[in-house]
């Protein structure tokens, strides 16, 4: 792809430095690059840090069908067996993607930063870079437990990269940020689109490299261009206290459980507890959701955040682009209207809930499509919830959920979220994604 000229002379120019991209194996749009750059320095090392986000800001203008069209999905939507892209993926997979060896136009933040990972200033840019190098997640996971010994310059940045994120994540954890984790679930489908296996992705170091590094951008940008004028702020309210007292108080109950080692304690499944508190500490938080009104992210431990990072499948990330523009590159003076934003927000944050509704449903239809071919098998799993007309379990393998009906439990007897089961699996209904257990 050729860029005008002209727009490259108006951009901090940074193709020379060395600059990669980390995406899932599978990822064809790469909105996110980072460059790294050791600086002359007689005592201490310090580097040259920059996150290059796609510039998408620069084709898809206000007030066009396709940003219209944008506009109007909110957001990408990442279903099972296919992608619902917010762009056409002559924009998301060509123009604006990161590919390596090509010129490519970005929205750039880029951080001088010593060997303790603090800020010692920043620069908001535009800016053009060409990735040297494309890797995925495991592969660079590779480069970071593999210590070699004598490094690239990719293995090196990588290296030194994942030490200082380490510290940003630890600094954050201590500063109350929730450090709950979850494994994603995902499908292998053959040439008709049946799922043939059911496995799990869990973060590892390269992943919290590159989430740290996005949190980073993102919260610089949030206080630099939010401050004291209307801007679309990503912002998590304080959990819901009765929830979360009772999450306090099944894990006291553990706890003594536990430490009187009963018969109660133990049928239960380790794995299924945490589990169960995470499910429990994750169903009392408040929605994360997009204001113009700050009140600060809870779950980040930040005062201030947006989102920045993923213009190509968020339309906010394209809005605060824009304010990027007007509030800090062209030196105007521009104060947008904030009802007018506000209604904006509050139209992406119901696309984002509607596209995780969506993206869940898809799961789950693929979950019973699997469980259909399994009709009569044993597992065991755990009690992952408890209604009055049945147990929701949570099979230990494939952690695909089903109901054990009110009418099957026979016998009174106590049962509680965590206790360890065998189930056996008499029914499917695919087209409403119901699975039914009963106790084998």
């Amino acid at each position: 792809m050729i860029i005008e000229q002209l727009e490259i002379l108006r951009r901090r120019d940074m193709r020379d430095v060395f600059t990669f991209t980390i995406d899932p194996a599978d990822a064809k749009d790469f909105d996110d690059a980072i460059s790294f750059e050791i600086l002359d320095n007689d005592q201490s090392p310090i580097y040259q840090i920059g996150v290059h986000i796609a510039d998408v800001s620069y084709y898809v203008r206000p007030g066009t069908k396709i940003d219209d069209e944008a506009y109007q999905r909110g957001t990408s939507v990442y279903l099972v067996d296919r992608v619902l892209p917010m762009l056409p993926e002559e924009l998301c997979n060509d123009k604006c993607s990161l590919r390596p060896g090509e010129d490519k136009l970005c929205m750039s933040v880029v951080f001088t930063m010593d060997d303790h990972a603090r800020v010692i200033k920043y620069k908001v840019c535009r800016t053009v870079i060409r990735s040297d190098a494309r890797l995925n997640y495991d592969e660079a996971q590779d480069i970071i437990t593999g210590s070699p010994i004598a490094p690239t310059i990719l293995e090196s940045a990588i290296l030194t990269l994942n030490t200082l994120a380490t510290q940003l994540r630890a600094e954050r954890i201590a500063n109350g940020a929730l450090a709950i984790e979850q494994d994603e679930m995902r499908f292998k489908l053959d040439e008709k689109g049946h799922p043939t296996e059911i496995y799990f992705e869990s973060p590892n170091e390269a992943h919290h490299l590159i989430e740290e590094f996005m949190l980073l951008a993102n919260k610089t940008i949030a206080k630099a261009v939010g401050s004291g004028r209307p801007f679309v702020y990503r912002v998590h309210d304080l959990p819901d206290a009765d929830k979360l007292a009772e999450v306090e108080a099944f894990k006291s109950k553990i706890k003594n459980q536990k430490s009187k080692r009963t018969s109660r304690y133990s049928g239960k499944s380790v794995e299924g507890l945490r589990r169960a508190i995470e499910m429990l500490t994750i169903r009392a938080q408040a929605k994360a959701v997009y204001s113009t009104y700050n009140i600060g992210h809870y779950g980040l431990a930040f005062s201030h955040y947006t989102h920045f990072t993923s213009p190509i499948r968020r339309y906010p990330d394209l809005m605060v682009h824009r304010l990027v523009e007007k509030y800090i590159l062209t030196g105007k003076k521009v104060e947008m209207n904030r009802e007018e934003m506000e209604l904006m927000c509050e139209h992406c944050s119901a696309c984002e809930q509607a596209a995780a509704q969506a993206e869940r449903d898809s799961v789950k239809l693929y979950q019973a499509i699997w469980m259909n071919d399994h009709v009569g098998e044993i597992h065991t799993g755990y009690i992952s919830g408890i209604t009055d007309f049945g147990l929701f379990v949570q099979l230990d393998d494939n952690r695909c959920e089903g109901l054990i009906h009110i009418s099957k439990i026979g016998d009174i007897k106590r049962y509680d979220l965590g206790d360890q089961v065998t189930v056996k699996v008499v029914q499917v209904d695919v087209n409403r994604s119901l699975i039914d257990f009963e106790f084998a």
